[in-house]
Formats: C-alpha cells, sequence, structure tokens
C-alpha cells in the first residue's frame, strides 16, 4: 500500500513523525508537508506564485505552500501514481466540530478525498504533543481495521484523540460533528510601528456537544471518528425559494 502524509503544523512535528512510524508499518510511506507551520490554512491553494519541494534531513518531503497544496501536487504532479491512502497530522490540537472549516489537518485530507482517494484527519485534542503516543495507536488501530475491510471508494474520516494515557482511553466511537460557541472577539494591539494590528481570538468553547457528538466522545475518554463529506448543499432549498422567490 502507498501512503502520503502531510499536516498543517510543517514536516518538522512530533506529530507527523509519530504518524510516519505508524504508517509504515502497512506500506510504503511519503511525506509532503508544509515548510512552516500552516494552522488555519483551510482547504487554500496557493494560486499567486510558484511552489517548491525540497527533502529534509529526515527524508521528508516539504513546500513552501499550504496543506492542500501538498497533496494536491503531490497527487497531480510530484510522483507518477496515485496513493492508495491519505493520512494527516498527527494535530497538535483538536479538529472539532466547527473547527473542520478552518483547518489545514483536514484539508489536507479533504483534498486526497476529493481526487478519489480514502483520506484520514489525526488530531491530538489538546495542544502540547502529551500522550501522542495515545494518537499514535488509534492511528494503529484504524489502519489494521482499514486493512483487514479496505473501503469500497473514497471516505474522509475526522479523528480526534483525547490527551489521555493509552490505558485510559476508553475506545473509539462513530460520531457527528458538534459545534461551537462564537469564537472570541479579535486582540487588538500595536505594532511596533505604531500600526494598529489584530490578532484572530480563541476558538470559542463546545455549544452543542451532546451524546453522539465528537466532543463528548472525546470528553468522556473516548477516540471520536467522524465521516465527512464536502458536499455543503443545504437540503432544506425551501427557505431560499421562499426568500427569493424563485422555483
Amino acid at each position: 500500500m502507498r501512503i502520503l502524509i502531510s499536516n498543517d503544523d510543517g514536516y518538522f512535528s512530533p506529530g507527523i513523525e509519530a504518524l510516519a512510524a505508524v504508517a509504515r508499518a502497512f506500506g510504503e510511506v511519503t511525506v509532503v508537508a508544509p515548510e512552516r507551520d500552516r494552522s488555519g490554512a483551510s482547504n487554500s491553494l496557493t494560486l499567486d506564485r510558484p511552489l517548491s519541494v525540497r527533502v529534509a534531513a529526515s527524508g521528508f518531503l516539504y513546500m513552501n505552500g499550504t496543506p492542500t497544496d501538498c497533496v494536491h501536487v503531490a497527487i497531480t504532479g510530484l510522483f507518477d501514481h496515485k496513493p492508495d491512502l491519505v493520512l494527516s497530522g498527527i494535530n497538535d490540537g483538536a479538529n472539532m466540530g466547527d473547527d473542520t472549516i478552518y483547518s489545514g489537518t483536514v484539508a489536507a485530507a479533504m483534498e486526497g478525498y476529493l481526487l478519489g482517494v480514502p483520506s484520514i484527519a489525526f488530531s491530538l485534542a489538546q495542544r502540547g504533543q502529551e500522550h501522542l503516543s495515545t494518537a499514535a495507536s488509534v492511528a494503529q488501530d484504524l489502519l489494521e481495521r482499514l486493512t483487514r475491510r479496505p473501503p469500497p471508494g473514497p471516505m474522509l474520516l475526522n479523528v480526534n484523540v483525547p490527551a489521555c494515557p493509552r490505558e485510559a482511553l476508553r475506545g473509539i466511537r462513530i460520531t457527528r460533528l458538534g459545534r461551537r460557541h462564537m469564537g472570541e472577539a479579535v486582540v487588538r494591539s500595536t505594532s511596533p510601528r505604531g500600526d494598529t494590528i489584530y490578532w484572530i481570538g480563541p476558538a470559542g468553547g463546545a455549544k452543542e456537544a451532546g451524546p453522539g457528538t465528537d466532543f463528548h466522545a472525546v470528553a468522556n475518554g473516548w477516540a471520536s471518528v467522524t465521516p465527512l463529506e464536502s458536499d455543503l448543499t443545504a437540503y432544506s432549498l425551501d427557505p431560499a425559494r421562499d426568500w427569493l422567490g424563485i422555483e
């Protein structure tokens, strides 16, 4: 099995090293990741300048682009073969609920999915890399399951793992996305040159976090696996019809 791995924390992240180490037991691994932290890059592609690929001392390839760039270039131009599986992560911090809209980790996996490859995004649900081995063990578990029963076609899974010792993990649950409260206000400051500058504020806390959600699973010691799709259509079409007067 050919496995392509990317992330949004950068090619030097402990999380991507841990994920690559697990994946090597299941196939031929290639890592193509951003040259720096691109958290929050979402599904953005770089269209205003060329991209370059370099080789790190670790053997990982890195690019001066976004997570989506990395997967897109790897699949459509860098290699003469399509991978059998795309993995992203292991992210330093959660990607649950509304986070998936902004997450570069999820976006890298989504790009693989959009290009016809089964893809999985992995995140450790607390920043700081503590208990990274727990997230790696969940990745190993899911890869073993995938090897035993390969998916019938492209799929996209978003995995979040509690930051707890492996023995404290209760198992794995299939979940749906929860929702967050609106994020905190931007932080206004002043640059050394006197310009007003703004920092995006922290994400809001969990708003919809009841049983069945990714928030609830992780808070109660379970790794959450949320199947995702890229279709953003609001299938309740009547409100738009009524408002616009268009059939």
